[in-house]
């Protein structure tokens, strides 16, 4: 059993100060897959520990994104960013990292930590996330052709649909549920990749992955369905015991959003 883990961490120095170590040491997961790092490659090392392989790639804007791939498995390649040879601009860095690694089975499975743009509606921050969710989507194109094993995961910063967000009615002109975002996840799904989250958790709604800090909303468990693991289809059907971390209370939290795990048979 391989178990993949995947967590926007809000800021991991932070994380761990609020208890972020505690909850690794209770999962063990065998792949970490990290989302809004906000560290330099030394500080994540330092606090992942030398037990892991990691690939990190920080974002040229200090203090935004960052993506990561801790791994207990050895790494057979790694890929940063989508910019296939040429520079990305810099909104662009610290977004997409992916790395083949070696299964003790002799197989091989690639495994990609994504943070997608948030956007804001009506500004040139949501042209960023549509030009950015081009790239991804070529991407996700040619890993699905390649019939090898894949899972994608992290924050797509996109409920797919009314299920995936408690106050649906009031979001229909949000950005992370405008109809042109959505139909990227369509998209994808029809190019066959598997929402395990979706499979696994029931036709909803929920569970929520993110809540907003404002107000009741953790608490009344009004979120957001943002963080994904979307797998080749031959990979899904190993995929079993798929949950969301939810923490027990607000002050337990040690981030806005919560992980989502899942076991992979393999």
């Amino acid at each position: 059993m391989v178990t993949i883990a995947t967590a926007n961490v809000n800021g991991i120095r932070a994380a761990y100060r609020n208890g972020m170590a505690a909850w690794l040491a209770e999962r063990q997961p065998d792949i970490l897959l990290l989302q809004e790092v906000r560290a330099p490659d030394e500080i994540v090392t330092g606090l992942l520990g030398e037990e892991w392989h990691i690939v990190h790639e920080a974002c040229e804007i200090k203090g935004r994104a960052g993506v990561a791939i801790a791994s207990r498995l050895p790494f057979h390649a790694v890929r940063i960013g989508l910019g296939n040879g040429e520079p990305e601009v810099p909104v662009d860095t610290g977004r997409w990292v992916e790395a083949e690694l070696d299964l003790p089975s002799g197989e091989r499975i690639t495994v990609v930590s994504t943070y997608i743009h948030s956007g804001t509606a009506g500004t040139p921050k949501m042209d960023q996330k549509y030009a950015h969710l081009e790239k991804v989507t070529a991407r996700l194109t040619e890993l699905a052709e390649s019939g090898q094993h894949v899972v994608v995961a992290g924050d797509l910063n996109i409920a797919h649909t009314n299920n995936d967000i408690k106050n649906w009615k009031g979001n229909l002109k949000s950005a992370g549920f405008l109809p042109e975002e959505r139909a990227y996840l369509d998209a994808w799904f029809a190019q066959g990749w598997v929402d395990l989250g979706r499979v696994h958790g029931g036709d909803g709604p929920g569970p929520y992955t993110w809540w907003s800090n404002r107000g009741q909303a953790f608490a009344n468990d009004s979120g957001w369905r943002i963080d994904y693991q979307l797998a080749t289809p031959a990979l899904a059907e190993h995929a079993s015991g798929v949950r969301v971390d939810r923490a027990d209370s607000y002050e337990a939290r040690w981030s806005d959003h919560a992980p989502l795990v899942v076991d992979y048979a393999l």
